[in-house]
């Protein structure tokens, strides 16, 4: 098999990075299913929020609920109209459910193009984090925040996206059907328009081909992800938990006819993305009435078209 087929090209520099990062990693998943916290923040720069324009935003931290150090980063465009009314984009990072958050430079950065690029507000979920706190840990922040939303006035939320990557687009999915099995009713303000899974981390007991095939891959291992499932599900549950395995023999109920419209983002050197792929496919399947929206370009969302 060529390394091609394993992994994307990369700079010395890049291979370099994701070596390290990936050494760290793993020495900070212990084998007895914690963290070791301290090494995790040597590779976590933070970024701390500014009223002041960085390239062509303002970001400020909200608590939502301190006792369980719920908050979130408010991104918001340096340049806005009087009047202007702007959708909202309410974000989860990724991390594998275990690091990472809003403040980290890698999701301080990535928020602040969207906010920049799109011209919307972003708000930038800090969920608690596994295994400290497992599943539905994450679900139940995400729908809080949105809850906080709800019964606040700081946007418009008329036009409220949900988006993530990896473990935030598992979240995503998850928050998602939250809203929508109280759609009906259930909401003053806060109205999905659309959600938006960019390599979402989903998987089961099954072995797939991409799993097999790219059992090498940078970062995402099998070993990795494995580990992270375990730190994350309730204690005894396997890959095929609901949570995982969202359209697998444990899957939970029909899908609520308010689950919005979706773009589910592929990457060609993912592991994971047979999962990714069944889980569009599982989409399309339960949404024969509904317009979803998938791409499936390598790596990189792209103009989504129209099924």
């Amino acid at each position: 098999m060529s390394p091609a087929a394993v992994a994307p090209p990369l700079s010395r520099t890049k291979r370099f990075v994701v070596a390290a990062v990936s050494a760290i990693n793993d020495a900070a998943c212990r084998s007895d299913g914690t963290v070791n916290r301290r090494l995790v923040s040597l590779l976590d720069a933070r970024v701390a929020a500014s009223a002041k324009p960085f390239r062509g935003v303002r970001t400020a931290d909200v608590p939502v609920d301190l006792s369980r150090d719920l908050w979130f980063r408010l991104f918001v465009p340096s340049s806005v109209s009087d009047g202007e009314r702007l959708p909202v984009i309410v974000f989860f990072h990724g991390g594998g459910f275990a690091f990472l958050s809003p403040d980290s430079y890698l999701f301080d950065d990535v928020c602040r193009r969207i906010c920049r690029t799109v011209h919307a507000l972003v708000v930038s979920v800090n969920y608690r984090l596994a295994p400290e706190h497992r599943c539905p840990a994450p679900y139940e922040d995400g729908a809080h925040v949105l809850r906080f939303l709800d019964g606040g006035d700081l946007a418009d939320l008329s036009s409220c996206f949900l988006a993530g990557d990896s473990a935030g687009g598992n979240i995503v999915h998850h928050v998602a059907r939250r809203w929508a099995a109280d759609a009906d009713g259930g909401w003053k303000r806060v109205r999905l328009a659309g959600m938006v899974l960019i390599q979402p981390y989903f998987g089961g007991e099954e072995r797939t081909e991409a799993e097999l095939r790219l059992v090498g891959a940078p970062l995402v291992s099998v070993e990795r992800t494995d580990w992270l499932w375990r730190a994350f599900l309730p204690e005894g549950a396997d890959r095929d938990h609901e949570a995982s395995n969202v359209f697998g023999p444990r899957e939970v109920g029909e899908l609520e006819e308010a689950l919005p419209a979706a773009m589910v983002v592929v990457g060609g050197f993912d592991p994971l993305q047979d999962w990714q792929r069944r889980y569009y496919k599982g989409l399309r399947a339960r949404a024969s009435r509904r317009g979803w929206w998938s791409t499936r370009r390598h790596s990189t969302p792209s103009t989504p078209s129209l099924i």
